[in-house]
């Protein structure tokens, strides 16, 4: 491994305003001896616990787990533990595989950051964590109840806004869901309704619901809409109880999702096992992302064992076939299809930094982060694309399928925003409705 130099930071470079974060971030942030994955034959450790979600881009830990890609390098006793919800997944990486918990998890890309920060941990003690791989690209959806059905409601919301605007006056209490404050499902949903006109804050109250709850509550009509990956979606659809309006690659094409995070003292001490964790679900992203594995991805994922859910509930939209539900739309082009879920292929598996300064300074947006936070220094300690390129090396990973760069340059919304790495400040003030 390439030799890497301990950071040295400053709380006021790291996080203004947010105490212990830069000392423990870069206590955490110790220095690699040059070669250490190569100078013994084997990790240092036979497993650890990840968790993850029943979402279909947990896929890659779990195909990595069922197809013997962990056993492959070296690691037979890794346990990957279904989560309650994301803030149940936040407290056990609090707590550590030592304390009872999970050494990591199949994540919300904002949330390794919320938690390294101490933003949204227990008496706001930052707990550091590396970002090793992102696990995919688009697949998530935004789904409406069926009593908006009919008026027209897709990426563009602003039928909704005004059928919101009417049961406002009406009396009636308007919720929208997603999964974790802050997370990608609540940057989605947030972004959609906004661009429409919508205050996901003043005009409809922005609510958390775990993602197998999700169908559940609309089906007793607790909210207008949610947004959250598969099964859950489709399954809305299947038991007529609402349709979805768009997949989020409509909103930005080829985004980013979730993410391969562990806290950073388990990876600093056992650098081996890291990259034996890293290497194995980098090929089961490979083996995910075969249009011939589909059938079997979904088998697995939906059984007993994993989701328990009927395989009809995932299968076609993890081939890229969209039936929106509501009467009309479909895309049947499989995997020519530009919203279906990547994990692998068009660099879906490297962690851009671009990326991660979109998702801080978007959680600025929404006041999750003050404005003055040093988004670029977090960064730095907590994305390990370095790690990914190590790793992708040792798989066998071509040239090709390694970027050139750490930024994927400017980046284009539905609605004509354009996010510039190099001037992030010129997009957040770009942003009608905001919290800033």
């Amino acid at each position: 491994m390439g030799e890497k130099k301990t950071f040295k930071v400053s709380r006021r470079q790291l996080i203004k305003g947010a105490g212990s974060a830069a000392a423990l971030m870069a206590a955490a942030r110790l220095q690699f001896p040059s070669g250490a994955f190569a100078q013994a034959a084997g990790p240092e450790v036979k497993g650890t616990k990840l968790g993850y979600i029943a979402l279909t881009d947990a896929s890659p830990l779990i195909i990595a787990k069922e197809k013997g890609f962990f056993a492959k390098y070296g690691l037979p006793d890794m346990s990957i533990e279904k989560q309650a919800s994301w803030g149940a997944t936040r407290d056990n990486i609090e707590l550590g595989e030592a304390g009872g918990g999970i050494t990591g998890a199949h994540i919300l890309t904002p949330m390794p950051y919320l938690i390294s920060s101490g933003k949204v941990t227990k008496g706001n003690v930052p707990v550091p964590m590396y970002i090793l791989a992102r696990l995919n690209l688009n697949g998530q959806g935004i789904s409406v109840a069926q009593a908006y059905a009919g008026m027209g409601v897709t990426k563009d919301a602003k039928a909704l806004g005004a059928a919101f605007k009417k049961a406002k006056a009406e009396g009636k209490e308007l919720k929208a869901a997603m999964t974790f404050p802050g997370g990608t499902h609540d940057l989605w949903i947030r972004y959609w309704m906004s661009a429409a006109g919508i205050d996901p804050d003043r005009d409809i109250a922005t609510i958390v619901v775990p993602p197998p709850q999700m169908v559940a509550n609309m089906k007793v009509n607790a909210m207008e809409a949610f947004c959250v990956c598969e099964p859950w979606n489709l399954q809305l659809i299947h038991q007529k109880i609402g349709f979805t309006a768009l997949m989020t690659g409509e909103l930005w094409n080829d985004h980013p999702e979730k993410s391969l995070a562990l806290r950073a003292d388990w990876v600093d001490k056992h650098p081996k096992a890291a990259k034996a964790i890293l290497m194995a679900t980098q090929e089961a992203q490979q083996w995910c992302d075969k249009m011939e594995n589909k059938d079997e991805m979904c088998t697995i994922m939906g059984g007993r064992d994993w989701f328990k859910v009927p395989v009809k509930d995932i299968l076609d939209r993890a081939k890229g076939v969209i039936d929106y539900g509501d009467g009309g739309r479909k895309v049947t082009v499989g995997v020519e299809s530009p919203l279906m879920m990547k994990f692998w292929r068009d660099f879906a598996s490297y962690p851009f930094q671009s990326h991660e300064l979109w998702f801080l300074t978007e959680d600025m947006r929404w006041g999750y982060l003050p404005t003055d936070f040093d988004a670029k220094g977090l960064i730095k300690q907590v994305n390990r694309e370095d790690l990914w390129r190590e790793a992708a090396k040792g798989i066998g990973a071509s040239d090709a399928e390694i970027p050139k760069s750490t930024s994927r340059g400017k980046e284009t919304f539905f609605d004509g925003k354009v996010f510039d790495p190099e001037d992030p400040m010129a997009y957040l003030k770009s942003l009608a409705i905001a919290r800033v």
